[in-house]
């Protein structure tokens, strides 16, 4: 993938948001444009076309002046109407020409930043999508979405429009400065030992205006986040009358982001205001000693003329390059931002040569000495020397209290991590030496904490399995007991649920993933108390169509609730990261251990979430 330069590994590096040194010398530059490069192309045709026309205006326009010098020595010298309306017909032929040739040059150069940029956010989705849980542990989904959204934006205005104005204004002044040696050697020596003094102010002001663009592409992005993440929880920030603290919060966010492009701002008005005073002093300073020399008849006026519209020109392009300098600095700033997304490197990935897992799946999982922390708090072990198997079919309960590790357990199955030493199999293979998607292509899992995406029932229940029909999406809802309230839904199966599923219940949220889970008919279940948020007759309705979809399949079951214990093969307690206690339920009883205790607290609560209690 384009930009990867010098990927970045470790948790310390991970948080992309934390690069905010906007002072280093590396990032004075627009070198972090150059990684669009392989994006612009990809579609060769459509830069030829707007190269094409972008020199057919450019030629265009460099002409004109000589037709005014033609006409101002012969015609009107001659007195010689035809020349002159011959001349006048010329001109509005190239104003034609250079009217469509700049029409075309926009047409091309904006359809080039429209692509690109597409191409851009999808690349910058499809990489952020596979990195490791690890690098989502550290940085907010908000400022992501900002970089995907308001700094390809930029990209688009700096590939498209600005770009082409950079390019047109650069051919510009490069051929109007050598139209001028032609016309005038003497009056461009003047002209060329003033270039330094215009360039020099320009590329430091540039400077400028890129770092005061990326801290103000900081800014804006730190408020969006928080913006997303309040107006996500806005049923809890109104529960807990809390709009007035949000807004306040939200407000000085939005004031720092206008402080901080303010400062952007600033710096590039000053630049341009300094480019122009420059440019057009020296030209008006170079034109006086012309007007000298056509009073000294060594210069016709004409060719004072000619060099006049040269120097507007001239003068004109290097103005515009320096308002166009400020917008690509700022698009050098987006780049930079997505540069650090596209250079982040999962934690986890596949292997050069991933070995291929057994065929037919069986579902056999097994920890091997298993220690395992968090990158986010590597100081606090989560698994300490882990180590059980899960037979083919077998049902095993894990039990224990909030912080023993049980959800650890699942994230390392699926590969979310990896283990910092042991290892965890599946069918006999170590999944580190295995396909990622391979490996959780044979698990299905539902979690307590479900995702309901702002989608139809139909589309949510066929996540993950794309090749679902209908038929066979209704036959999951109902092994799910979900049928009867989809049935009583407006649309059915093809009503919205809005965003994370709002408009459900949320048994009927737990209801859609297992109807999910059983829909992908993996062979290895994970089941993260799918039962805690339904009610007594539901949790009834749904532990049958668990019962089912558990037959003849591994099931791994994080347990709170005895309901699902009782019918567990094996329980597995654990405590601090550690299997401190293994049987039946009974056999656990009767040990009077911590699983007794947790029992015990369950009883007398009347079937209160017995983990809780153990964890205090």
């Amino acid at each position: 993938m384009p930009w990867h330069e010098s990927p970045q590994t470790g948790p310390e590096k991970s948080k992309v948001s934390a690069v905010t040194d906007v002072d280093q010398p590396k990032r004075r530059s627009l070198k972090p444009l150059a990684g669009l490069l392989p994006y612009v192309m990809r579609y060769r045709k459509l830069v030829a076309g707007a190269l094409f026309f972008l020199g057919l205006a450019a030629a265009t326009t460099l002409a004109l002046p000589l037709a005014v010098r033609r006409m101002v020595d012969h015609g009107f010298s001659a007195a010689d109407s035809g020349f002159i309306n011959n001349y006048f017909g010329m001109m509005i032929v190239m104003a034609i020409v250079l009217a469509l040739a700049s029409a075309m040059r926009y047409y091309y150069v904006i359809t080039i930043g429209e692509r690109v940029v597409s191409d851009l956010r999808r690349d910058v989705f499809a990489h952020v999508t596979r990195l490791s849980p690890a690098f989502f542990d550290v940085n907010q989904s908000g400022e992501i979405v900002s970089r995907l959204t308001a700094d390809t934006t930029q990209i688009k205005s700096a590939v498209g429009a600005t770009a082409s104005l950079a390019l047109r204004n650069s051919i510009l002044c490069l051929g109007a400065m050598a139209m001028m040696i032609y016309t005038s050697p003497r009056l461009s020596v003047l002209v060329l030992a003033a270039i330094p003094i215009i360039v020099f102010p320009l590329v430091a002001f540039g400077r400028s205006v890129r770092r005061r663009s990326r801290a103000a592409q900081d800014t804006l992005a730190q408020a969006s986040a928080f913006a997303g993440e309040t107006i996500g929880a806005a049923r809890t920030v109104q529960a807990f009358n809390a709009e007035g603290i949000a807004n306040q919060r939200y407000g000085d966010a939005v004031e720092g982001a206008y402080e901080a492009a303010r400062a952007a701002i600033k710096s590039r008005a000053l630049l341009t205001g300094v480019a122009i005073t420059l440019v057009f002093g020296s030209i008006v300073a170079v034109l006086w000693f012309g007007a000298q020399g056509v009073l000294a008849g060594t210069l016709s006026a004409g060719t004072l003329g000619q060099f006049l519209l040269y120097s507007v020109i001239a003068a004109g392009s290097m103005g515009t390059l320096s308002e166009v300098w400020g917008e690509l600095a700022q698009a050098s700033g987006a780049a930079e931002r997505l540069t650090e997304l596209l250079q982040e490197v999962s934690q986890v990935s596949a292997p050069p040569h991933p070995k291929a897992l057994p065929v037919p799946a069986q579902g056999g999982v097994a920890f091997s000495d298993v220690h395992f922390a968090y990158p986010s708090s590597a100081a606090k072990s989560a698994l300490k020397g882990l180590s059980f198997a899960v037979q083919p079919g077998e049902t095993v309960a894990i039990v224990g209290p909030s912080g023993a590790g049980k959800s650890t357990v699942f994230s390392l199955i699926l590969r979310f991590y990896d283990p910092l030493k042991g290892a965890v199999a599946l069918d006999g293979i170590d999944i580190r030496n295995a396909d990622p998607e391979s490996v959780r292509a044979r698990i299905a899992i539902v979690p307590q904490d479900v995702t309901v995406f702002a989608a139809s029932i139909h589309d949510n229940i066929a996540f993950g399995s794309p090749n679902a029909t209908r038929q066979m999406v209704e036959a999951a809802a109902d092994a799910a007991q979900a049928t009867e309230f989809i049935q009583r839904l407006e649309h059915g199966f093809d009503t919205q649920v809005g965003e994370r599923g709002i408009t459900l219940s949320g048994g009927q949220r737990q209801r859609i993933a297992i109807a999910r889970a059983l829909l992908r008919n993996a062979p290895l279940l994970l089941l993260d108390e799918a039962t805690s948020a339904l009610d007594a007759e539901s949790e009834t309705l749904v532990q049958k169509a668990l019962d089912g979809l558990m037959k003849d399949r591994t099931t791994i079951v994080i347990a709170h609730r005895l309901a699902t214990v009782l019918k567990a093969d094996r329980i597995l307690v654990l405590d601090d990261g550690r299997i401190v206690e293994e049987g039946t339920h009974h056999s656990l009883i009767q040990q009077g251990g911590l699983y007794a205790k947790l029992a015990r607290l369950q009883f007398e609560t009347g079937g209160r979430d017995f983990t809780a209690p153990a964890a205090e």
